[in-house]
């Protein structure tokens, strides 16, 4: 794996956040906006925003400018990947985690 895939791995798909603002594009069948998506991650909406530009910059958003407002789109690979990431996060909602509590 070359270093930039990594990074993008790292800083992105394994952070709760990034995750949370995918998840919630995808699940929100229309536009979203950066503001819902922040409430949605409970993030700041200046996190959100970068985070965003993040995923625009690797083709998984496109920004739609409809006079002053910006919406926030999913493009095809992103509505993979969210739904990838959605699927993970249910099985992992699954797994039974109380041996790792007990033991604390």
């Amino acid at each position: 794996m070359n270093s930039h895939k990594k990074s993008v791995l790292d800083e992105i798909f394994l952070h709760e956040k990034p995750v949370k603002i995918l998840i919630g594009l995808k699940s929100d069948s229309n536009k979203s906006y950066a503001s819902t998506l922040a409430k949605t991650a409970d993030c700041t909406y200046s996190h959100t925003v970068k985070i965003l530009e993040h995923f625009k910059k690797i083709g998984l958003v496109v920004f739609e400018k409809k006079g002053r407002v910006k919406y926030i789109k999913l493009t095809k690979t992103g509505e993979d990947i969210a739904g990838d990431l959605e699927s993970v996060c249910r099985k992992f909602s699954k797994v039974d985690t109380s041996d790792i509590k007990n033991k604390k």
